[in-house]
């Protein structure tokens, strides 16, 4: 037999039998299934667009009404500069008390609510980006723990413990 028969040979997705001719593709409870002539029935016929070609537009329709691919979501990850210190809420109000600010203060600074500020020095909140960042330039502290800081920290460039460094290895004598 030809291995090319094979190839161009296509099964219906609804009974499993041997497509001749052309196939439809219909929308069964949501999904699109390409099927035989017979099964075309089951389900609502739509149209797609060729591979590779233009988009297939109904009579009658506008372009502007077809439905334009989806972008990609972006990841939340992908934004996310560094961790929030744990003591977030005494740096605040250390810093604030520092200025001699009260809570109000603070507030007119960054153009935030009182409420939200006293809710971050509480701990009962953690600030999103754009707050932190106003916090961190009108109080002038830093609330992100970046990889970067813990290397200095650290003192210089040298590398965090590894597993390897804490487990002692026992070697086996033949």
């Amino acid at each position: 037999m030809d291995i090319k028969f094979f190839a161009r040979t296509m099964q219906c997705e609804l009974c499993g039998a041997p497509i001749h001719g052309p196939s439809k593709t219909v929308q069964v409870e949501g999904a699109e299934l390409c099927v035989c002539i017979k099964c075309a029935k089951y389900g609502k016929e739509i149209q797609q667009s060729r591979r590779g070609g233009a988009p297939v537009r109904r009579p009658g329709v506008p372009a502007a009404s077809t439905p334009q691919p989806r972008r990609r979501p972006r990841d939340v990850f992908d934004l996310i500069e560094g961790e929030i210190v744990d003591d977030y809420a005494e740096r605040i109000r250390a810093a604030r008390e520092e200025k001699e600010w009260s809570t109000l203060d603070l507030a007119h600074a960054t153009k935030e609510r009182e409420i939200l500020i006293k809710k971050i020095e509480k701990g009962d909140l953690i600030p999103e980006d754009a707050v932190r960042r106003k916090l961190e330039r009108a109080l002038g502290i830093k609330l992100i723990d970046s990889a970067a800081d813990e290397t200095e920290v650290r003192g210089g460039g040298r590398m965090a413990t590894t597993v390897g460094d804490v487990i002692s290895f026992k070697k086996i004598r033949k």
